[in-house]
């Protein structure tokens, strides 16, 4: 059976991040951040317990997760069969890409039930636009059993997508999934980052769970520009902070309840690391961990999982921290474009 025009979509999506890997992956953000060595850690490995709670009844077994990557096409069906496989193995918290294509395409349902299929008991993120209707996120929910949802704010990439949206008054509308639903919320940009003034406004529309999913990873900006025969958004296709520099935004406003989640251009435990060190409750990993998949194969990917989790241990232990929260109180220094971007924005 053809493929409708939307999962021809979401292929489109998977082909190109393919391809602007390695060219999007030329900066690496977290370089600029640099941790203090503790040469006396006073503890043992056996003391360090990976375990995260995000929320009421949202506890996730691992500080990274696998994020927010695709959906609604054969070839997406085939990819999150073995990412839930995976996830399921190695006890991972998993997001799914867009379910907003099962409002549109029948066809899509399958690409998203193998999910829940393949991982029946772990922690499964649902992912929709913000501007989803009551009745498609409890759809959503439903068929996935989701344990929180994701709702994605991707002002930048909709502008630049030839059939992208025009109209981005959510904020109304965010608030209220997050108080008419009875799972955790988490608001998540696309790879285009945060500033401190989107967080606070997230904050006073009820939101605690925000994912700041800065620049450096999959860059919607250059795929959707290539997608685009019409006009030529190139001059847009580095808008956005950093994931690092969303992380010192964050960090520097109340936090009260809110709890911070981190993604893009997470390519290493280090990254895991240094984005709890700068203030992230959890970290997502997508393009990274798809292109293993894509360009060397599930068991590339199953062994770079397990050598992720140990090396975060081994590390949080380096560092004399007992959990994830407590690499905020680890030291670091900045290089010379982060701190210069922290002192203008008078974050530090």
């Amino acid at each position: 059976m053809m493929e409708s025009r939307h999962a021809q979509r979401k292929n489109e999506h998977l082909s190109l991040a393919a391809k602007y890997y390695d060219q999007v992956h030329q900066h690496h953000y977290f370089d600029q951040v640099r941790l203090i060595h503790d040469s006396l850690p006073e503890m043992t490995t056996d003391d360090v317990d990976l375990h995260v709670e995000l929320a009421d009844n949202l506890e996730i077994e691992n500080p990274f997760y696998i994020e927010a990557m695709t959906g609604g096409s054969d070839q997406a069906l085939k990819i999150n069969r073995q990412l839930a496989q995976l996830a399921h193995k190695h006890h991972l918290a998993m997001a799914t890409g867009s379910l907003s294509i099962i409002n549109k395409d029948p066809q899509a349902f399958s690409s998203f039930e193998v999910i829940r299929e393949e991982n029946p008991d772990g922690i499964i993120f649902a992912n929709l636009s913000a501007s989803a209707s009551l009745d498609q996120a409890q759809a959503a929910i439903s068929l996935l059993k989701a344990n929180a949802l994701e709702l994605h704010i991707n002002a930048a990439q909709e502008l630049i997508m030839p059939e992208g949206d025009r109209d981005f008054n959510w904020l109304d509308n965010i608030q209220f999934l997050v108080n008419e639903l009875d799972i955790p919320v988490i608001v998540k940009e696309v790879g285009f980052g945060m500033s401190k003034t989107t967080i606070a406004k997230l904050q006073t529309h009820d939101v605690h769970l925000i994912n700041v999913s800065g620049r450096g990873g999959t860059n919607f900006a250059a795929i959707e520009n290539r997608r685009n025969h019409n006009i030529n958004f190139a001059s847009l296709l580095n808008w956005g902070q950093t994931t690092p520099e969303s992380l010192l935004e964050a960090h520097s406003i109340r936090r009260g309840k809110t709890e911070i989640i981190a993604s893009g251009g997470i390519t290493s435990p280090l990254d895991v690391i240094k984005a709890g060190v700068l203030g992230a409750r959890a970290v997502g990993v997508a393009g990274y961990f798809l292109n293993i998949l894509q360009r060397e194969g599930y068991d590339a990917l199953d062994q770079t999982l397990e050598e992720w989790q140990v090396i975060v241990k081994r590390s949080l232990a380096l560092l004399g921290c007992t959990s994830f929260t407590e690499l905020s109180r680890v030291e670091y220094v900045l290089g010379t474009d982060l701190l210069s971007y922290a002192r203008q924005r008078h974050l530090r």
